[in-house]
């Protein structure tokens, strides 16, 4: 792991991908996740390493302990995209179609919910619109954004609590 952090050594990156590429597999399909998806996030696992190389020190993780928390936050990552609360539009029966009444309904929330979000401070409005809209995880858009993850929580929270305030008069 030093040669691949200080040099940058292919070698020594190909040694450490057949080394722990299987086990990274077993480790997550152990875990819950099918093959498929234990493949990409091991594949997504390497390629962190080899991107994050730099920011490995020995004095504070084994490789293999560090290697491990990467595989096990990328999987938390991907369950979590996986479980996000579908919205009831979505979870119509297939085959019932709306009227017209429901359409324009959907449409006028829409349009308030628009107006809301234009009235949110724009760094609100612009957490919001990457977590929920471009479905970033808070990890992806601090990365992103190059701000704190605490900062990116804080503007989301502060922006659906002053949207909930905006639309309450919806859910009547």
């Amino acid at each position: 792991m030093i040669a691949i952090r200080d040099d940058r050594d292919r070698n020594a990156f190909a040694a450490l991908f057949d080394h722990f590429a299987p086990r990274l597999k077993g480790f997550i399909i152990r875990s819950g996740a099918p093959a498929h998806q234990a493949e990409e996030i091991v594949q997504d696992v390497m390629l962190t390493i080899w991107r994050k190389a730099a920011m490995f020190d020995p004095h504070r993780a084994q490789v293999s302990a560090w290697i491990y928390q990467i595989a096990r936050n990328r999987q938390i990552d991907i369950a979590r995209k996986e479980n996000r609360p579908m919205p009831e539009e979505l979870r119509q029966e297939p085959g019932s179609e709306p009227d017209a009444s429901q359409i324009l309904g959907l449409e006028q929330e829409a349009g308030q919910l628009k107006q809301a979000l234009s009235r949110l401070k724009p760094e609100q409005r612009e957490m919001i619109e990457k977590a929920y809209l471009g479905e970033l995880t808070h990890m992806e858009i601090s990365a992103q954004t190059g701000l704190p993850l605490g900062t990116i929580k804080s503007r989301i929270r502060l922006g659906l609590q002053r949207l909930r305030h905006e639309l309450k008069d919806l859910d009547q």
